[in-house]
């Protein structure tokens, strides 16, 4: 009786873990429709802001431009990208394998490295294996909108005009479909064509339409007035803050999708381990009760 006491405790406990991975899967899914249609959305402003920055990069006014300009001094700063809680199956391992394979494959030392962290995951990260946290920004809300964001822009384009640092890295999840997410690194800093092309790539729809129209269009010349440098120091902060930003919408939709597919695996896994549970619940049951029925045959015959 004390097995049957037991399997019937864990039946009971397996039933109230999926009620609330059950309750955790619709909060998700709602989250999940909205960061979706955002990400999905802003994903032609995107690409318009790195199409104008990719006809501009022949501009030999924008070339000497601080955020253009190539250097040899100074750390690597990593932008980590995260959620700040877990529960979302392998999104954060999988940008921070990232993370640690971009480090090895440069040999990279702890103090050739700054860390912004987006996200309570990447900053205890880079906490426990002693990297410099030059910012950090964690629960920032689906919300925010391009202007909040600029904050974070700012300190990381005044590291790079201070010489502080010579690359600018963003590792983050890239939002494919519902249920796949690519964790992704890319150079921000300093911006060139290349770099623009390839963050485009992983913009691209599955079939590559959106990329194939964007190669293919014609650089277009600019005619900057009343001043190229002027223009291009208030025009390439703002792009960017928006390639940035880009980069947190894309990891809020992997992250809220990746949520609910867990917690839609958790729920089903919950539902068949109390399945499995009640039927060697049944089971060890009915030994009990033929058990006594024997005994109290065999009694009876006996008796007699």
């Amino acid at each position: 009786m004390a097995g049957l006491k037991n399997i019937k405790l864990k039946i009971q406990s397996v039933k109230k873990t999926s009620t609330v991975t059950r309750a955790m899967e619709a909060v998700s899914a709602v989250k999940m429709r909205k960061a979706q249609q955002r990400a999905l959305t802003a994903r032609p402003y995107a690409l318009s802001a790195f199409r104008v920055l990719r006809g501009l990069s022949g501009s030999v006014d924008l070339l000497s431009h601080p955020l253009m300009t190539e250097r040899k001094e100074g750390r690597i700063a990593v932008l980590l990208i995260t959620s700040d809680k877990g529960l979302a199956g392998s999104l954060n391992s999988a940008v921070l394998k990232k993370v640690e394979n971009f480090i090895k494959g440069r040999n990279l030392k702890r103090d050739d490295l700054i860390f912004l962290c987006l996200g309570k995951r990447g900053y205890e990260f880079a906490q426990a294996r002693g990297y410099k946290v030059a910012h950090r920004h964690i629960n920032i809300s689906d919300d925010i909108d391009l202007e909040e964001f600029e904050q974070i822009t700012k300190q990381i384009t005044t590291l790079y005009n201070d010489g502080i640092v010579r690359d600018v890295h963003a590792a983050y999840t890239n939002y494919v479909s519902t249920f796949e997410q690519r964790a992704a690194m890319h150079k921000i800093l300093p911006l060139s064509r290349l770099i623009v092309e390839h963050i485009v790539a992983d913009i691209a729809t599955p079939r590559g339409k959106l990329l194939d129209k964007f190669e293919a269009d014609a650089v277009p010349t600019y005619m900057v007035e009343p001043d190229a440098s002027e223009v291009f120091t208030m025009l390439l902060p703002l792009l960017v803050n928006v390639a940035i930003f880009h980069k947190l919408l894309e990891s809020k939709a992997s992250e809220h999708s990746a949520r609910m597919v867990a917690m839609k695996s958790a729920t089903d896994k919950a539902k068949e381990m109390s399945q499995i549970l009640t039927r060697k619940f049944n089971k060890i049951r009915q030994a009990a009760i033929t058990r006594e029925v024997s005994e109290i045959t065999s009694g009876i015959e006996a008796m007699k």
